[in-house]
């Protein structure tokens, strides 16, 4: 992995695997998505920001995309549109990211020899679990248009190994969290409103339950795969094997930050019924069979991690945590 592309490298995830990837010694070209601001996302907070190449463009573009990949050993494909309840509201925006902008990555590494593709899934893919802890070779339920859209990018993902022989994995991480996630998940929801004084935090459904996996250790299963030739053609879980209810976690982050906080149930942030996915649990054997992966953050440790990143006023700046962030 001499020469790495990272797409999606502006956003949470794909920020933290730039990071270990030139902590790692590769030379990384990071993509970031146009924009007239010149913003390049959570690049601008990276610790090696002068030993990245930083790329602007979309992955939409299929000549852009063609361009971007010449000279690179490793692909990790981290770029999509992830947030569930925008997808309600402009799940054409998903096609053409998540589905195209897969295939138009597929198509120019296959074009330009790249040695290795590591497609980034969900585990929304699997929707709500038939059985426990979910493997594999558990059934795909599109719940919402972003499950879709994920399902479709990684049967387009697969068919290229499958009909060009692209030395290809698909990576599915759970629920990972940490440092720089979007508000408009849960658990930085939580800890935001929180550490702004709030007494009183809106939430959708605590029910559900979810594998929570610390961003370091998602990174890690990433760079796993990617060293790894029996994982060419295999989709790969990227998980905790430890199932926690969302109003447990909650619970946890109002202990590790001392709040008596008041936790009310907001309508706007429940999920249409059929849509929700009410329970998430990893089977983490393939990933530990093939590389010898094991999480090494626990879920205590991971929110303390996050809760101490969050709590630091130039980064709690960065959210509005007044309003709700789809």
């Amino acid at each position: 992995m001499k020469n790495v592309l990272v797409t999606g490298a502006d956003g949470f995830i794909g920020s933290h695997l730039t990071e270990l990837l030139v902590q790692k010694g590769c030379q990384v070209k990071a993509l970031s998505q146009y924009n007239s601001f010149n913003s390049w996302g959570w690049l601008e907070d990276v610790s090696s920001q002068d030993q990245i190449e930083v790329l602007s463009g979309d992955v939409r573009d299929p000549h852009f995309c063609k361009h971007i990949t010449k000279g690179i050993d490793t692909v990790f494909h981290l770029a999509a549109l992830i947030a569930i309840p925008y997808s309600y509201v402009a799940p054409d925006s998903y096609v053409d990211t998540n589905i195209k902008g897969t295939l138009n990555i597929c198509q120019a590494a296959l074009e330009n020899g790249v040695n290795r593709v590591i497609h980034t899934s969900t585990s929304e893919v699997y929707g709500t679990a038939q059985y426990v802890p979910i493997d594999e070779k558990h059934p795909l339920q599109p719940q919402s248009p972003y499950s879709a859209t994920k399902i479709g990018a990684d049967a387009i993902a697969m068919s290229f190994f499958n009909a060009f022989d692209l030395p290809l994995t698909i990576a599915r991480p759970f629920n990972t969290y940490g440092p720089r996630q979007s508000a408009r998940a849960v658990i930085p929801t939580i800890i935001s409103q929180i550490a702004s004084g709030k007494k009183q935090i809106q939430l959708g459904d605590v029910t559900p339950t979810r594998d929570f996996n610390y961003v370091a250790d998602t990174c890690r299963g990433f760079l796993a795969l990617a060293g790894c030739d029996r994982a060419i053609g295999e989709t790969v879980n990227i998980g905790s094997n430890f199932e926690i209810s969302v109003g447990d976690t909650l619970n946890l982050i109002r202990e590790l930050m001392h709040s008596d906080v008041e936790f009310l149930t907001d309508d706007q942030r429940l999920r249409p019924g059929k849509s929700e996915v009410f329970r998430l649990w990893a089977d983490n054997t393939k990933i530990r069979d093939l590389t010898g992966f094991e999480p090494e953050y626990s879920i205590r440790r991971g929110l303390q991690e996050t809760i101490d990143w969050f709590v630091r006023p130039e980064n709690l700046a960065k959210y509005k945590t007044n309003i709700y962030n789809v």
